[in-house]
């Protein structure tokens, strides 16, 4: 999707915004395979909005360079950013930085919108270092089913197929790119602290999915929603499946 062709840089972070505890929690799992301590240089490739960069840097008291080939998010991703963030507009098949200059690439739910997917993860090979890790949040074609908004959206199922990736896709393709997959789980992510909070952030629209669809479809499944929400318990959180992968190049002497 070109996100510069919309409207939805605007509202994404309210949209699709991170509590500060679920973004603690993600901070907590990345760091489970990179600790602290062991990387002062991160790309955070397919930024966005920069949802993660700021919290990245200091977290790990690192240097990130955020990079999105959307100048409209680049632009949300500024006006936030940190003195240790640095945002560039790019590709993720021709990343503007030199060889072994990263200890960790982190990507967000990004993935699946690369062109070429194969070039991507050749670019975050030649850019890690040999000790260096990839960190991927991903939405992958097997938890469509756990997708909260599908039954109110039934357009969207083809929508997602079409669009997402298999998990063996994803670690195909890092393996062809010289990668060994050192991590893989399951994660289970609060999208909202309860269904009535979801209607509300759906409101904004803000993702690549439910914009394709015609406001009529979409206006009758968030009234859906607003009526489950009525009859749901009223702190029930609301979460979906992400898949974490991490990957280092196999030249690595970490075990």
């Amino acid at each position: 999707m070109n996100y510069d062709k919309t409207d939805m840089p605007a509202a994404y972070d309210a949209g699709r915004g991170y509590s500060p505890g679920v973004l603690a929690y993600w901070l907590d799992v990345i760091s489970q395979s990179v600790p602290k301590g062991s990387v002062a240089e991160i790309l955070d490739l397919g930024c966005g909005t920069g949802r993660y960069s700021n919290a990245l840097a200091d977290y790990y008291d690192a240097t990130v360079t955020a990079i999105d080939p959307s100048e409209k998010m680049l632009a949300e991703a500024r006006r936030k950013a940190s003195p240790r963030v640095r945002c560039e507009r790019a590709s993720a098949e021709s990343l503007p930085l030199h060889d072994a200059s990263m200890d960790m690439v982190f990507i967000s739910m990004a993935f699946h919108h690369f062109d070429h997917p194969d070039r991507a993860a050749a670019e975050c090979c030649r850019v890690l270092r040999p000790d260096g890790a990839v960190c991927l949040r991903a939405g992958t074609i097997e938890r469509i089913d756990r997708y909260a908004y599908l039954e109110f959206f039934p357009s969207s199922r083809p929508l997602l197929n079409r669009a997402l990736q298999s998990q063996a896709f994803i670690e195909s393709t890092f393996a062809s790119a010289g990668f060994r997959l050192i991590r893989h789980e399951l994660i289970s992510s609060e999208v909202a602290e309860s269904w009535s909070a979801y209607a509300e952030k759906l409101v904004y629209r803000a993702d690549s999915i439910l914009v394709q669809l015609s406001d009529q479809e979409f206006e009758a499944g968030l009234t859906a929603i607003r009526e489950y929400a009525k009859t749901a318990p009223p702190h029930e959180r609301v979460v979906e499946p992400v898949d974490f992968f991490v990957f280092q190049p196999r030249a690595s002497s970490f075990t």
